[in-house]
């Protein structure tokens, strides 16, 4: 599903990732952990084109995004490719990026109808059962501002998923929230894990990495430290930059 080789990106002489590779597999769920400052979100942004990388390569099931050729030089897909390419990956922002002046249910329906083309009549009855789904139905024709962060969390999960995406992205979903509200997120995340939803997941909730998914990675210095399955990781973590940091966080 994703498929990065060797990944570079510097915001000016600041190099934040230094040869990033990572693989997934379909309905895997991945959890990027790491200290605050070590390239996590830049890499998820990378994935999706939010970020331009400066080397390397990126493929999205089997379709190159970008690739590095002898001369050193990035090239990205044509445009139309690269916006069919990014439309396979939905992102879950950690600040919900919901539109202020639109009703839970017009965020959800915004995308579907601008860039898919799809009819309202036709995208309702999807728009209601994601709603339904993340426990939201009885707020559809509320605005953001009435609802509280967890709220405002999982209609960003639902408008993601309104666009049907084949993997999804989450970039710190939860830090942005009371411990109280953490939980309903994390649930709605859950349920998208047992339903084989594949999910990359930069997260500092251990608990989550550790019962959720099915790989850990963790990144430091801007490079892959390592990456085990969740048990043996959390269990006996083997680079000693893994182990302090399991150390503060456990």
């Amino acid at each position: 599903m994703i498929d990065a080789r060797d990944v570079h990106k510097r915001f000016g002489s600041l190099e934040v990732l230094k040869g990033v590779s990572l693989t997934m597999a379909k309905g895997e769920v991945l959890a990027i952990i790491g200290p605050s400052g070590s390239g996590k979100s830049t890499f998820l942004r990378c994935l999706n084109h939010l970020e331009t990388i400066n080397s390397g390569c990126i493929d999205i099931e089997g379709e190159t995004l970008v690739s590095t050729v002898s001369n050193g030089i990035c090239h990205y897909a044509p445009d139309a490719d690269l916006r069919r390419i990014c439309g396979k990956m939905g992102m879950v922002f950690q600040h919900f990026n919901l539109f202020p002046h639109l009703t839970v249910l017009q965020n959800i329906i915004e995308a579907p109808m601008t860039v898919k083309g799809l009819r309202r009549e036709d995208i309702l009855p999807r728009a209601e059962a994601l709603l339904r789904k993340v426990g939201l139905l009885d707020k559809r024709d509320s605005y953001p501002a009435r609802l509280s962060g967890g709220q405002k969390q999982r209609v960003a999960i639902a408008r993601a998923l309104a666009m049907e995406p084949d993997i999804m992205l989450f970039d710190e979903p939860t830090s942005a929230l009371d411990p109280e509200l953490t939980g309903e997120v994390l649930r709605a995340m859950r349920e998208l894990a047992e339903e084989h939803m594949t999910m990359l997941v930069v997260t500092h909730e251990m608990a989550f990495a550790r019962e959720v998914a099915s790989r850990v990675v963790f990144m430091d210095g801007g490079e892959i430290l390592e990456a085990r399955p969740a048990k043996d990781l959390f269990a006996s973590p083997e680079h000693p930059r893994t182990r302090a940091f399991l150390e503060n966080m456990l």
